[in-house]
């Protein structure tokens, strides 16, 4: 059989394959050191018997590169989908392979300390099953989460109880403001994000040498049920240390880098050091293509200094939880310190090609890594790009506007393409050159013009197949794994259509935990402002004894706690207790039940909330990306 790609794809491959460092198989050895026990079964089901996870889905990698996958990203695949019970020093373990991230085991004199317990609670369960299967039936006796994003926390009701938490026999530990980011982070604008993600884990696309082979850091993104326990101990500074069922652990707070809320901390009596996702076997992502507040490459390279002050010369092990560790002294500290570089020279050449006028697609271009970080296999771009990470440093400092004053008031995308397409002879024309461009090799000229052609014109039926013959061209090229599954994604909708949004973006746990504020936040972003311009509405929710003023004016909706000065009486006063006052906002609908039941009193015009809520605008979890 030919093969499948475009020469100069073929010829970007060649390259890679005679210019990096294949011989190197530390990686290999690490990944592989330590296996105790493979999966005990092909699949995790939930309840309803639905698969979540499927943990022989990517056998398909073992051997040589295929022609349809960058040869680096297919090593990296390889590793990364190696799933089993691993042994990291005796005392710690890890399940790898059950979920996009690992979860951790630390014995302690009473049970076991689990650590980042995957996103979904059937993944945490069987990834627990399997450690006991082979260490024995130990309670859990903490949970530990090393920071707000969901692959760290969503399966905590798999591995222990609200009960026990409650109870105070199972703490669960997490660094200070991991509440408020892991839930504004999937509720504020938790829709956009999860449509995105569909694409950057590939949600949608057939695991397999010509569709999705992993995303770099992981493999995918399981499927069950996310679940949230609130944090019942707080680390607030770095040096805080803990003694959890015996076990020391020593914490370091490291804000702003991976995630807004994280923490890395080692373990004096096993010389082990978590680097929670501040570490792992790849560039990871200053701006990660789902959306997200800009990280701090800056802060990140300091913290990753810190950590090596602090604990580099203490440690026979690094892992994190993502990917394989890193034993022996010098090797760990070669590994952060090529972490930490790699960060801080990314942000310091963006800063001085930008101090030169360069704007970020520009500096995105001309940066090239040092030579020893370009041939370091934990500083490719598996899951985060220069290219992209470039662009994110530019928008963290410089925002979305380049100083050009021909961007300043651009069309947006529909009118623009409907004009681009005019000027260049109309759709046809256009779709002519634009292959012309593709047999030439342009790819990345070939999805511009014709997004314009599909953007002016949807039903162009020889833009589509061209675009979705360039997009697969573009990922199959790709070494990033997430570039690859936006890629391959943007072809699967082409031309098969819409696949929509296949997980929700906030459980039920994730609401339950919403502060009366964020709640109210939640609903002030819904408010379809022109609608609501000459709406006025004044009401009190009284929630746990708190009163919240809550106005609805000039298509805005604010609250507060009201002061003296607040002297106007709102129009209604609802009493509830946090759960019901949570349910009104979640499922509006049910505020007559809920005020039958007693659970919400009201004093006062009923009808004020549903008045305000019937200006929330819909949300639409399967927004178009690849065409207007």
């Amino acid at each position: 059989m030919s093969d499948p790609v475009v020469e100069s794809v073929a010829a970007s491959f060649r390259t890679a394959q005679e210019t990096l460092p294949f011989d190197d198989t530390r990686d290999v050895e690490a990944a592989a050191r330590g296996l105790l026990a493979e999966p005990s079964r092909p699949h995790v089901l939930d309840d309803a018997g639905r698969v979540v996870w499927d943990t022989t889905g990517y056998g398909f990698l073992d051997g040589p590169a295929p022609g349809t996958v960058h040869p680096s990203l297919w090593r990296q695949s390889g590793l990364v989908a190696k799933a089993g019970l691993f042994e990291v020093v005796p005392g710690i373990y890890q399940v790898r392979g059950f979920d996009l991230s690992n979860i951790t085991f630390v014995e302690g004199e009473r049970g076991v300390i689990v650590i980042d317990p995957l996103i979904s609670t059937e993944t945490a369960a069987a990834a627990l099953a399997l450690y006991r299967g082979e260490r024995g039936e130990r309670p859990v006796t903490a949970v530990i989460y090393s920071h707000s994003h969901v692959d760290h926390f969503g399966g905590v009701k798999g591995v222990t109880t609200q009960e026990d938490v409650d109870a105070g026999t199972v703490p669960v530990i997490a660094p200070s403001g991991f509440v408020e980011h892991a839930v504004s982070e999937n509720v504020y604008a938790g829709t956009a994000m999860a449509r995105r993600a569909g694409y950057m884990y590939g949600a949608a696309l057939a695991k397999g040498p010509s569709g999705q082979v992993g995303a770099g850091l992981g493999q995918t993104t399981s499927t069950g049920t996310v679940s949230l326990i609130l944090p019942s101990l707080y680390v607030t500074e770095t040096g805080q240390r803990e003694v959890v069922d015996g076990v020391t652990i020593d914490f370091q707070l490291t804000p702003g880098t991976e995630a807004p809320s994280e923490m890395n901390f080692f373990f004096p009596e096993r010389s082990a050091l978590c680097m929670a996702e501040n570490a792992t076997h790849t560039l990871h992502n200053t701006l990660t293509l789902r959306g997200a507040l800009v990280r701090d490459p800056h802060v990140w390279a300091e913290y990753l200094t810190e950590a090596i002050r602090l604990f580099g010369h203490r440690s026979d092990v690094v892992f994190a939880s993502h990917h394989w560790p890193t034993w022996g002294r010098d090797e760990l500290v070669g590994f952060l310190s090529t972490q930490r570089d790699l960060y801080a020279y990314l942000h310091d050449q963006t800063l001085r090609l930008l101090n030169q006028g360069l704007v970020g697609k520009e500096i995105a271009e001309q940066i090239v890594l040092p030579p020893a970080l370009e041939r370091a296999w934990n500083a490719r771009g598996y899951y985060g790009s220069v290219s992209h990470n470039v662009k994110a440093v530019y928008q963290r400092y410089m925002g979305w506007f380049d100083g050009n004053p021909a961007h300043l008031w651009e069309h947006p995308p529909v009118e623009e393409a409907r004009r681009y397409v005019e000027f260049m002879g109309g759709a046809d024309a256009t779709v002519a050159k634009a292959r012309e461009s593709f047999e030439a090799g342009d790819l990345r000229w070939v999805v511009t013009v014709l997004n314009h052609v599909l953007f002016a014109d949807p039903a162009h039926t020889e833009a589509r197949e061209l675009q979705v013959q360039a997009y697969t061209q573009l990922g199959y090229g790709s070494e990033n794994g997430t570039w690859r599954n936006f890629f391959l994604s943007g072809a699967v909708e082409l031309r098969d259509g819409n696949f929509g949004t296949p997980t929700a973006s906030a459980a039920p746990d994730i609401l339950a935990a919403l502060s009366v504020e964020q709640a109210l936040d939640s609903i002030a972003i819904r408010i379809d402002g022109p609608r609501a311009w000459d709406a006025t509405v004044l009401l009190d929710w009284v929630v746990d004894g708190e009163r919240h003023r809550v106005r609805l004016a000039n298509g805005v909706l604010t609250h507060q706690v009201p002061g003296a000065e607040d002297a106007t009486a709102p129009e209604a006063t609802f009493t509830a207790a946090k759960p019901g006052f949570l349910q009104a906002v979640v499922a509006p609908q049910t505020l007559g039940d809920l005020t039958a039941a007693g659970t919400v009193e009201v004093d006062g015009d009923a009808g004020a909330w549903g008045r305000l809520l019937g200006f929330l605008d819909t949300v639409d979890p399967s927004f178009e990306i690849v065409l207007p």
